[in-house]
């Protein structure tokens, strides 16, 4: 997930996803002292990519007309590569994950990630139409 919100907003976020996660896993204590150092680390990760992927592609002009073919192919290159770092922090993070939880629990995990977002989304939907 992408908390882009700042500050205390973030903070926010980042407890009830927190609250959330633990909630639909029914994780035990001993699970969750394992669980969120392996999510965490796995977060911090994916946000340094996300990161790289800010600075390296919002930034770009819409108008592609200005964009050589050379740093077009850079740029193509650049997802890429980026593409593929994902792609291996999420093998690692389930490997990480099925030392600590069971395939069951990683499934519901999946699945409690994207209600969670769905929920945020809805909930900012909703305020942004009270507007």
């Amino acid at each position: 997930m992408v908390l882009t919100a700042q500050g205390p907003a973030r903070d926010r976020i980042k407890t009830l996803k927190v609250a959330y996660i633990t909630e639909q896993l029914g994780l035990t204590p001993t699970e969750a002292q394992s669980f969120w150092p392996v999510y965490n680390a796995h977060e911090e990760q994916l946000e340094r990519i996300r990161k790289k992927e800010r600075e390296k592609f919002v930034g770009v002009q819409t108008d592609m007309s200005v964009i050589t073919d050379e740093q077009a192919n850079d740029m193509v290159n650049s997802f890429v590569f980026l593409q593929q770092q994902k792609h291996e922090i999420e093998e690692k993070f389930i490997k990480d994950l099925r030392t600590v939880i069971s395939n069951k629990k990683i499934i519901l995990l999946f699945r409690a990630e994207n209600n969670f977002k769905k929920r945020l989304l809805q909930e900012y939907r909703n305020k942004r139409g009270q507007r």
